[in-house]
């Protein structure tokens, strides 16, 4: 058996791949020991005595299947976490949303001249100051 740990690496080159990816015909060795330059490296890629193997598949199929039931809330226990309940969903971001969506309805409310300018401002302050836990509430 002889040494093509040239060959191998000159392929792995001209094929624009790794040497894992490079597939040397084990019936053609002799002719292949023989190419030295990638010149001859080339001929046998084009005669097919060296091949690019194929990428290989990494099916992603268990983690959609995985997803999938998340999704229906499986597999959210408290052992199966790892952040604080500040890092999963921030505090911020839900005052935030409540935020908005309070003083979207405010607004609303102000231009459907169902509460005046003072009235509105007062409310506005009040869930500023985290009066109200919702949209029902205010």
């Amino acid at each position: 058996m002889v040494s093509l740990k040239l060959q191998k690496r000159l392929a792995a080159s001209v094929l624009k791949c790794g040497k894992k990816k490079v597939w040397l015909d084990p019936n053609e060795a002799t002719e292949i020991s023989v190419a030295n330059s990638r010149q001859n490296i080339r001929k046998l890629v084009k005669d097919g005595f060296i091949i690019r193997k194929p990428q290989v598949v990494h099916s992603k199929a268990r983690h959609n299947r995985q997803l999938e039931a998340k999704r229906k809330g499986r597999h959210t226990g408290y052992g199966c976490r790892k952040g604080t309940m500040n890092a999963r969903m921030p505090f911020k971001v839900l005052w935030m949303r409540r935020a908005r969506v309070l003083r979207r309805l405010l607004r609303k409310y102000r231009d459907a001249k169902k509460i005046d300018k003072h009235l509105y401002h007062e409310l506005y302050a009040a869930s500023k100051g985290n009066q109200f836990k919702n949209k029902r509430v205010l």
